[in-house]
């Protein structure tokens, strides 16, 4: 038996680490695949090895990830063995990007996307509270958010536009149709 494998996409905002997180609580069945990140681990959000460019760099040369792709000007990596809960029959989730894509069906063709949306302002509203970004900062993610996804693409689109506990109910809805 094998499991499904889901590359959850969207803008910076749109609340994929708080979606995922909440369907992981609710369900133990699934696997969030835990991310190798060219960042600080005491950045917020969800759980990752923070790791050096260097170190990544090696890493990616041995062939340890499964997917790997760069965004916002960090590397993100995806360890083989993080998607071994697949091959146990267990549904594996990776907060992905839009850039992973194409690579990532190329590797998996039976991977399924889900597009987490937000109408813009709240986007917008949700980048100025965090306060991670500069102005401009905010002003490049809006605009990549305005970005297509590859054409000829099957997108699962969650909209996350009201409360976490509504967007988290209907991301765990598509997670198990």
């Amino acid at each position: 038996m094998s499991g499904r494998l889901f590359l959850v996409v969207g803008p910076s905002g749109a609340g994929k680490d708080t979606l995922i997180a909440g369907v992981m609580a609710d369900d133990p069945r699934l696997h969030w695949a835990r991310r190798v990140i060219t960042r600080p681990e005491t950045a917020d959000g969800e759980p990752f090895e923070g790791v050096s460019r260097a170190a990544f760099q090696i890493r990616l040369a041995r062939g340890d990830f499964a997917l790997h792709w760069q965004a916002h000007g960090l590397d993100y990596g995806v360890p083989h063995d993080e998607l071994a809960p697949l091959r146990a029959g267990r549904d594996v989730v990776v907060n992905g990007s839009r850039g992973a894509i194409a690579r990532a069906i190329a590797t998996y063709p039976d991977l399924k996307v889900i597009q987490i949306t937000v109408p813009r302002a709240l986007l917008a509203a949700r980048l100025a509270a965090r306060g991670r970004e500069t102005g401009s900062q905010i002003a490049d993610r809006l605009a990549r958010a305005d970005e297509p996804l590859p054409a000829g693409l099957h997108v699962i689109e969650v909209v996350n536009d009201t409360t976490a506990a509504e967007g988290i109910a209907r991301l765990s809805q598509v997670l198990r149709g």
